[in-house]
């Protein structure tokens, strides 16, 4: 390795299974010191346990890395306040914050409850905004002390915040948040020395094993490159991560197998304009025609 993050202090929210898994291990062959944070829980948000964050310590540590396990809820604010202030006890530092933890609880609207909808927008738009929030307060702490810090933010989204998915009316708008936080972060955050990203991206994991199930490497050639396996995302979470992508913030990237795309996100299409109010015939008669001229939106995942 090239040890691309040697002396940073990397926190990665939900690291326990899946793709912050990959993430911690990742950061950690790279020199970072990784707190690893995971509730532990199923794929619905149910239970808890402290297993998985500890498994992935001893992974690291049996590898020759410094890691520490966090069990706090990050969607609180004590969980949250705990995750920096552990890496601040443990370590002295604090470089990189990775938000990744997330459950699904997937409905069609019709189908999806009051409670289950705040679950999702809870674990994974708050579960964003608070680590995001005690941990930019420390750095512009460390700024204003003349400590001017090399902090890195990536926050993950999905395919879902960016196009929308059938059946997953409370996952895409979570996601679709994220997006928003990130750039208003990068735009508020970069006066202090922090750089705020964020991925969306497909690979095989609890939430998604279904979907993926066929997608990867052939069991008889253990050589075979798993095009869904996480630990594909994780050298781009990785970079964004650390100091070598001086100059890249408030930007997406869907990150998938050996694929890498910068989103453009929204951008001004086709306008029309008078000098006075339009009445609502006139409205619908000039959006019709933008329309015309407009690229066409691309599916929500699922639709027909």
């Amino acid at each position: 390795m090239s040890g691309l993050c040697d002396g940073r202090v990397t926190v990665v929210t939900g690291a326990g299974r899946g793709l912050g898994r990959a993430h911690a291990l990742a950061f950690a062959a790279e020199g970072a010191k990784v707190v690893v944070n995971d509730l532990g829980v199923a794929p619905d948000g149910a239970g808890a346990s402290a297993g998985p964050a500890r498994e992935v310590v001893e992974e690291i540590r049996a590898a020759g890395g410094e890691a520490v396990a966090h069990g706090g809820d990050i969607a609180t604010t004590d969980g949250a306040a705990s995750l920096v202030a552990t890496a601040l006890h443990t370590y002295g530092r604090l470089d990189t914050l990775v938000n990744n933890a997330g459950f699904l609880r997937d409905r069609m609207l019709v189908n999806l409850g009051e409670d289950d909808w705040d679950a999702v927008i809870r674990v994974h738009l708050k579960g964003h905004f608070l680590p995001l929030r005690h941990a930019a307060a420390h750095w512009r702490a460390e700024a204003k002390a003349g400590r001017a810090p090399v902090a890195r933010v990536v926050n993950t989204s999905s395919g879902a915040g960016l196009l929308g998915s059938v059946g997953q009316g409370s996952y895409s708008a979570a996601k679709a948040g994220i997006l928003g936080l990130t750039s208003v972060a990068a735009a508020e955050l970069g006066r202090y020395g922090v750089q705020v990203n964020a991925i969306a991206p497909a690979a095989r994991t609890r939430m998604t094993e279904t979907t993926f199930a066929g997608a990867m490497a052939a069991p008889d050639d253990p050589a075979a490159f798993d095009a869904m396996a996480p630990a594909n995302v994780s050298p781009l979470v990785v970079w964004l991560g650390s100091a070598a992508c001086a100059g890249v913030t408030g930007r997406v990237f869907e990150a998938e197998a050996g694929r890498i795309t910068v989103m453009e996100g929204w951008r001004p299409g086709p306008t029309a304009e008078k000098s006075a109010r339009w009445d609502p015939t006139e409205a619908g008669e000039a959006a019709r025609k933008l329309l015309a001229e407009a690229e066409p939106p691309r599916p929500a995942y699922g639709a027909p």
